[in-house]
This record gives structure tokens, sequence and C-alpha cells, in this order.
């Protein structure tokens, strides 16, 4: 009995230290991110809610600077398919959930044209 309690002691002990789910919001109007830097933990589910309030498209693409040199050139014209590239139409909401599992600086930004340009970037930091 008291070999069951202990066990049961250390479940619920061990299950309460798990990370929680955290959410991030980023807002997107007149072309620009809400949030230019997010700082976020590493090793941790991380569910970001990007919401466009703009008449036009966007996209949230998170990544190291070799991927967004690769998108800068790229010709794909909607992002579904992988959770650190993210399309958002006009006026919508969109999610998805990121882990990074070590501490890493990455940079998202929005590569239709001229958005880069005109200051949609923004940094975010696992740590």
């Amino acid at each position: 009995m008291r070999r069951a309690l202990c066990l049961l002691l250390f479940v619920a002990v061990a299950g309460g230290c798990a990370p929680a789910p955290r959410t991030v919001t980023i807002g997107i109007h007149y072309s620009h991110y809400s949030i230019s830097e997010v700082e976020v933990p590493a090793g941790v589910p991380v569910t970001f809610t990007i919401r466009n309030d703009d008449p036009i498209d966007h996209e949230w693409m998170v990544g190291d600077m070799a991927m967004h040199e690769r998108h800068r050139l790229g010709t794909e014209a909607v992002h579904a398919s992988r959770p650190d590239e993210v399309t958002i139409p006009a006026l919508s909401t969109r999610t998805t959930t990121l882990t990074f599992p070590v501490p890493v600086t990455l940079e998202y930004m929005c590569h239709l044209p001229g958005h880069e340009q005109y200051g949609m970037v923004g940094v975010l930091v696992a740590k």
C-alpha cells in the first residue's frame, strides 16, 4: 500500500513538472507584424496564432537566413503543409504549432513581393 502511494505521488509530481504549452498571438495590420520580437522556451510546443487584419494575403515564415534566401527566389504561391511556413489569407486567422528543440535565434517574415522590404520582419528567440 505504501509503495502504491509513493508511486502515485511520484506520478502526480512528475506530471505536474511538465512544461505547459505556450501560445503567442501575432497580428498583421498595414503589412506589419504586431510583434517584432518573440521569445519562447526551447523544447516546449508553442502554438502561434497569426491574425491577418489586412485586405491582402500575407505569410508568416520562420527560419534561418538560408531558408529565407531560398524563399526570396522561390515560386510557391501558398504554404499549407509546413508548420513553419504559413499563408494567411486576407482577413483571416491561422494557427500553427512549433517546437524549437534547442536555443536558437531565427527570423520570421513575409516573402510576398515588397513585404519584406516594407518591414514585414521579426525575430524569434528560443531560449
